[in-house]
């Protein structure tokens, strides 16, 4: 009775909850992926904990950002960046995350170490 009980509180203190779970990444091979299955990236001129993308304009067409919803709250070592247009961004360790517009298919790696600044993100 007591296991029945505390199920259903936690389950009547969750619903209601406003937050959204952290993206639906996880690593493969060492590497995180998006919620696609798709590489994610760093980029060296972003600093870490900052709250803030360098990545913007052009940039960010070539380097979508992995896209976090507007109540999206930090959880699990993600955090959320304001991106310069408003929009929000999940950042893993402090460290905004990314995709590279030139990787077709699930598994693709083509980024890392594109023009020096950019990196596979590692959990």
């Amino acid at each position: 009775m007591k296991l029945i009980t505390a199920s259903v509180l936690a389950l009547v203190l969750g619903t209601g909850c406003a937050t959204t779970p952290a993206p639906g990444t996880r690593a493969v091979d060492g590497v995180l992926v998006g919620p696609t299955g798709m590489t994610l990236y760093t980029f060296a001129r972003d600093t870490a904990g900052s709250g803030k993308s360098a990545c913007n304009g052009q940039c960010a067409a070539n380097w979508p950002p992995l896209a976090a919803p507007a109540d999206a709250s930090p959880r699990d070592g993600y955090s959320v960046v304001t991106r310069d247009d408003g929009s929000k961004q999940w950042a893993y360790q402090g460290q905004p995350l990314y995709y590279w517009a030139k990787d077709a298919k699930p598994g693709d790696r083509t980024g890392d170490g594109v023009a020096g600044a950019w990196k596979l993100a590692r959990p």
